[in-house]
């Protein structure tokens, strides 16, 4: 039924995030190590996610709506908000004018002050296409939009449901993982793009290629050739890297996510060696 063997693994995270919440909310004291463990698979549950609306998990039609609803519940955001934000404008546009998610919407700098608050300020604008994907669904395929609204009806209730059972519980166990997904999987976009050079046909995206994030989050890193082919199944990505990986700028071929967070973010402020330059400031001057 998997279209994948590889989404084993998918289903392995699924259910250990799952585990996670039932087990955390069963106990009653709080364990740093299975809370932490949680809010690393909410990281998940969003590449996941982004997975999953480029290329269903299942053959089954029921099996990937059933999908939806789970990823929904873990996300924090209705699953099919990938399809007009993500699948019919980001990769359409990649960074350039009329991307909802472009990372240089204020400023051509990239800072601290840009990073933490890149995920608000895209998630306001990418409100407008998900708007205007339910009015086009409402008008050309109706059952597609009761299932939309099905997907923010489950998880409003399910949001309710567990505050009214026990607010504390509620906060800590689904709702900070969930904002912490939505967060992080904007950070992963604002890494992935910034000061790349979104007219160039092989240095529009940043890649992590150090094996930890790879090995981690299904080969997240990998954004090249995701955005070259993204249908391509994640399982196929590193294939795929290797053959353009030498014709990507070095500067693009990033080890660490956490080196390049600490880095640019961190140490750039004092030390001119540890500022990134901006590839796409660089062609414009040419």
């Amino acid at each position: 039924m998997l279209r994948y063997a590889a989404d084993i693994r998918t289903l392995i995270y699924m259910a250990v995030t799952t585990a996670l919440l039932v087990v955390q909310w069963s106990r009653d004291t709080f364990s740093p190590v299975l809370f932490i463990a949680c809010l690393f698979m909410a990281v998940s549950v969003a590449v996941i996610a982004h997975n999953h609306n480029h290329l269903t998990i299942w053959k089954s039609k029921t099996l990937n709506a059933l999908t939806d609803y789970w990823l929904t519940l873990f996300y924090g955001f209705p699953a099919f908000g990938w399809i007009p934000t993500h699948n019919q404008n980001h990769h359409k546009f990649n960074n350039r004018d009329g991307d909802y998610t472009i990372t240089y919407r204020y400023t051509e700098n990239t800072n601290l002050f840009t990073l933490l608050t890149y995920p608000t300020v895209s998630a306001f604008h990418q409100q407008k296409p998900i708007r205007e994907y339910l009015k086009k669904q409402y008008r050309i395929n109706r059952s597609r939009f009761w299932f939309c609204i099905s997907e923010y009806a489950l998880l409003v209730s399910f949001l309710v449901t567990a505050f009214v059972i026990d607010w504390q519980k509620a906060l800590l166990y689904i709702f900070i993982p969930q904002q912490v997904s939505l967060f992080v999987v904007l950070i992963f976009n604002y890494v992935q793009h910034v000061h790349t050079d979104e007219e160039s046909p092989f240095n529009h995206s940043r890649n992590i290629v150090g094996p930890a994030m790879n090995v981690l989050l299904f080969n997240n890193g990998l954004h090249t050739v995701h955005h070259d082919n993204p249908g391509l199944h994640w399982s196929k990505a590193p294939e795929a890297h290797r053959k353009i990986a030498d014709q990507i700028d070095p500067r693009l071929n990033e080890r660490s996510f956490w080196w390049f967070m600490i880095r640019v973010y961190l140490l750039a402020p004092f030390s001119q060696k540890a500022r990134n330059s901006s590839m796409r400031l660089e062609r414009m001057a040419r």
